[in-house]
């Protein structure tokens, strides 16, 4: 039985990458915010990611996917940038996923399929910036860097470092006039996720399987 373990599964897109993982016989684990949930993660706290790599250690990982993020604060232009709010997004969707794969790197390595996916947007592509959600944009285009570059450090390991975006969904984040139903998309990293072979490692893939432009 093939594990993976998602953050951000309390709501929207992972707690539907949990849901499909699950229904198709996968091991989930599946970390939350809550600190009543099973496995408690606020992935800004340093301490918790340390805590559950020493709770999950000699455990093999096949999927780690980072999937927690959160947007920060809409309608901010220059004259209007607020700075801690956007050091919050910073610490969310980059710095948390990096302390997470540092803490579990083992575990993939340790895997059948090892491989580490983290959820991106086609915000992030600077080669189709259009200057909209900046704080998110900008941090996700970070984290496309941090992928890219683990890929080339986690090659010897034989790790699979892949970015994905889901396409504009339907969730909290994406809002109700988005195209895209959490299950469509979610079917679709799934199937990207296991087509991967190794010379794949470092690519920017959307749902569908098509390669966004860095």
């Amino acid at each position: 039985m093939p594990t993976a373990l998602i953050t951000g599964t309390g709501r929207g897109l992972g707690k539907e990458l949990a849901r499909q993982y699950a229904a198709d016989g996968w091991k989930v684990i599946g970390t939350e915010r809550r600190e009543q949930a099973k496995y408690g993660l606020d992935v800004r706290n340093r301490k918790q990611i340390k805590l559950l790599a020493e709770n999950l250690k000699g455990e093999p990982i096949d999927l780690l996917f980072c999937n927690a993020g959160i947007y920060g604060p809409r309608g901010m232009s220059l004259g209007r940038l607020d700075y801690e709010g956007w050091e919050e997004v910073l610490r969310v969707n980059l710095l948390g996923p990096a302390a997470l794969i540092e803490a579990l790197a083992d575990n993939v390595a340790a895997s059948g399929r090892r491989t580490i996916a983290v959820m991106s947007s086609r915000l992030g592509s600077i080669a189709e910036a259009g200057g909209s959600g900046l704080v998110y944009a900008t941090s996700k285009a970070a984290l496309n860097a941090l992928a890219k570059g683990l890929s080339v450090a986690l090659a010897d390991r034989g790790i699979i470092v892949v970015a994905l975006s889901p396409g504009w969904v339907r969730t909290d984040m994406g809002g109700e006039k988005a195209p895209l139903s959490p299950e469509t998309s979610v079917q679709g990293l799934r199937r990207v996720i296991g087509d991967l072979k190794r010379e794949d490692s470092g690519r920017f893939l959307s749902h569908d399987g098509t390669e966004i432009p860095w």
